[in-house]
């Protein structure tokens, strides 16, 4: 399946087959929570993605408990590269001043909201010249710089990911505060649940609204500036996932692959069910619970 699948994707670059997950040991991400009995899934890794230089030194490692949570491409990239390249084409909006000037913006993707899969609010800072933003904590009469991000239910909004500051020590006050100056990202990484964007049935909706509140203040070396607020709003789409051409995933409206995985799931079943049959069915009993409650989620939304 693994060659069928690179031909039809074009993929460029080797991929391995670790039948029997010696490699997935190897690695120490073996999934330790599935059982031997599990029909399919015994043997699988936690799913992540291991980010190497190019001299094969790991500078960054993504992973998660569920295969239903991954990274964008773009994020990987980011951390390969060491900075974050927002696309001309992300939805975004501006906001700020001539002091401060202001972009938040969808990276990952073409911006879309997918099942699962992790894109980011960028919030751009592109600060004046001598000027600088403050990190929490912040003495009294300050105010540190935060962004909130709000949506429907099934966006799931994650912490704040802020780059490294830089000390600034005020001798009047005895204190010491960590600030931004230049260009800065603050980055919140989103993605959606089942709630929202499901791999068991069709969209409820072409696209969502994304809210986002940002807080900061602006001082130079001598004042500052009075504290703001920007309420801004990006109209994100929503997209359904890939799954391969195998009947017992299509026909939920989600985005058949170009390439047929039946005769590939023919042999897992030879080799992963028929030694544990009793596994098997209760992963399809389990399975079939799943899809009844997201049609009863579904009836009532509708």
């Amino acid at each position: 399946m693994l060659s069928e699948f690179a031909e039809k994707q074009k993929i460029p670059y080797p991929l391995l087959s670790d039948v029997d997950s010696d490699v997935i040991r190897h690695y120490g991400i073996l999934n330790d929570q599935i059982e031997v009995g599990d029909a399919f899934l015994y043997g699988i890794p936690y799913p992540g993605v291991f980010v190497t230089d190019e001299r094969g030194v790991v500078v960054a490692k993504f992973f998660h408990d569920s295969y239903k949570k991954r990274e964008s491409p773009e994020l990987l990239i980011d951390a390969a590269l060491g900075r974050i390249e927002l696309s001309d084409d992300a939805p975004r909006v501006d906001g700020g001043d001539a002091e401060v000037k202001i972009t938040a913006a969808i990276h990952g993707g073409p911006g879309s909201i997918r099942q699962g899969i992790r894109r980011e609010v960028v919030v751009r800072f592109e600060l004046g010249d001598g000027l600088h933003i403050y990190d929490a904590p912040v003495p009294d009469g300050m105010v540190p710089t935060t962004v909130r991000v709000t949506g429907p239910a099934g966006l799931v909004v994650e912490d704040t990911i802020a780059p490294p500051t830089t000390p600034l020590r005020l001798a009047s006050m005895d204190v010491e505060l960590r600030v931004w100056s230049g260009t800065v990202d603050l980055r919140v990484p989103i993605y959606g649940a089942g709630e929202l964007v499901s791999e068991v049935r069709p969209l409820d909706r072409d696209s969502i609204s994304i809210d986002i509140e940002v807080r900061y203040q602006a001082c130079d070396a001598d004042t500052c500036l009075l504290p703001k607020t920007e309420r801004l709003r990006i109209q994100v789409p929503l997209d359904v996932i890939d799954i391969p051409d195998i009947s017992l995933h299509t026909g939920h409206g989600q985005r058949v692959g170009n390439y047929d995985g039946t005769r590939h799931l023919v042999r897992l079943f030879a080799r992963k069910v028929l030694p544990h049959p009793l596994g098997f069915l209760k992963f399809l009993a389990k399975s079939i619970r799943l899809e009844r409650a997201a049609r009863r989620r579904g009836a009532d939304r509708a």
